[in-house]
């Protein structure tokens, strides 16, 4: 897509504030959500710290935008360490792995983002670090091989992905903590709104306005930070700073946003199946070819949410509007009983 969407999950430069990213918790007592993950993770921090040992190495799996990252940095936190962030693409050689491990601290926390496209090579590099906090790198070859042990400071792995089931085996068994991050509910978004609300100095934000924001988040802290900054600007160039529900939604109307999450991208997916391929089933492939869109960003960006709101449905045959998100387009579609769920 030429622009980046508003709605988007993933990360952007225009999450942040100017000098960093001020709604991020820096620690655990600040952050929203994901309470079983919290309590575990409390846990495993204090016990560490009472042994002077590095927490056991976490995995996080689970869709975009909702705090891996964040969670990263508050378990450094926690620790009194730091936090070394790399991701898995960026990671093309083993020799690119063992420069980063040897650039470690004692108890410092190593964060590798999408950590499921990281090269088999350099897997096999890590596998001795996590375990035994060394790194066998192999010297010339043929009879002449050496294997030389470098040895590097304790440390943490945590690791996060959105595709968990891509990652090997010996990779995912060598994690001592895994966790899947859940989307969250309207009133822990609103938690987090206000709380982000009080940082950015939006003092006249009306309790029903942000629970208006936050329902149209898709369930996502990083969509519903990135909302309340639009909304912001609105008000305080529209409407003298205040923010209420009509502000809210003149605010969202403008950027295409409709009352349950959905922007035109959203509506013009669902319009696709329903006039071009009447109403489906049809193959993703078909789909994204005719709205001149990538089909793995349909899947990674587009789907998720309508298959979560229940307004499309995976079948054996194909993608298929259901019956609530032809209502909800305003379009009809012929009922069929023959389409297999999966």
């Amino acid at each position: 897509m030429a622009t980046e969407r508003l709605l988007s999950p993933q990360s952007s430069d225009a999450d942040s504030e100017p000098g960093g990213n001020p709604l991020r918790p820096t620690r655990l007592a600040e952050y929203v959500g994901q309470p079983e993950l919290i309590e575990r993770l409390s846990i495993a921090i204090e016990a560490s710290r009472k042994r002077s040992e590095p927490i056991e190495h976490l995995l996080l799996h689970g869709p975009p935008g909702l705090g891996k990252t964040t969670l990263a940095h508050v378990a450094a936190n926690e620790m009194g360490s730091t936090v070394h962030a790399t991701s898995g693409p960026a990671l093309a050689r083993g020799t690119d792995l063992v420069a980063t491990l040897t650039r470690l601290q004692p108890h410092d926390v190593l964060f590798i983002d999408e950590i499921h496209r990281l090269p088999i090579a350099v897997e096999e590099f890590i596998y001795p670090a996590m375990e035994d906090f060394r790194i066998d790198v192999t010297i010339d070859s043929g009879l002449h091989a050496q294997t030389v042990q470098i040895k590097c400071p304790p440390f943490t792995l945590i690791g996060a992905t959105t595709r968990a089931g891509l990652l090997s085996s010996p990779l995912r068994s060598r994690f001592g903590l895994a966790h899947h991050l859940r989307y969250y509910n309207d009133a822990d978004l609103l938690r987090i709104l206000t709380r982000s609300a009080q940082i950015l100095g939006v003092t006249a934000a009306a309790e029903s306005a942000l629970h208006r924001i936050g329902s149209r988040s898709r369930g996502t802290p990083r969509i519903a930070n990135r909302l309340l900054r639009r909304v912001r600007d609105y008000a305080d160039v529209r409407a003298e700073g205040r923010i209420d529900e009509s502000v809210v939604d003149a605010a969202l109307q403008l950027e295409g946003i409709d009352r349950i999450g959905l922007d035109e991208l959203d509506r013009a997916y669902l319009r696709t199946i329903a006039t071009t391929y009447e109403g489906g089933p049809v193959g993703l492939e078909a789909v994204a070819a005719t709205m001149n869109q990538d089909a793995g960003t349909l899947e990674d960006m587009i789907e998720p949410f309508l298959l979560q709101s229940g307004f499309l449905a995976r079948t054996r045959r194909g993608r298929k509007l259901t019956q609530a998100g032809a209502d909800h387009i305003g379009v009809e579609i012929a009922s069929s009983d023959d389409a297999e769920l999966f």
